[in-house]
């Protein structure tokens, strides 16, 4: 049986998922850099699926084995040229 996101709530400083097993987890906003410096509405604007959540308008995409995993953002960010 795969653990699936039932619903998502945002506070100040975390975002709580709850999952199909009970279990819910608190994330830092810190690890994702996307979501700690959306709006309240675009952080909103989400879609649960089986593999995880989605941002669109974020270009935002975070899975449940990661967030179990306790794996923040993994995009590798280009260094501005000095």
């Amino acid at each position: 049986m795969s653990i699936s996101a039932k619903s998502v709530r945002f506070d100040d400083d975390s975002f709580w998922v709850e999952l199909s097993d009970g279990r819910i987890l608190g994330v830092p906003l810190t690890w994702f850099p996307r979501l700690l410096h959306a709006t309240g509405e675009q952080r909103l604007a989400f879609t649960i699926s089986d593999e995880g959540l989605h941002w669109d308008a974020l270009d935002e995409d975070i899975s449940i084995p990661g967030l179990l995993a306790g794996r923040g953002d993994q995009t590798k960010r280009k260094q501005a040229a000095a």
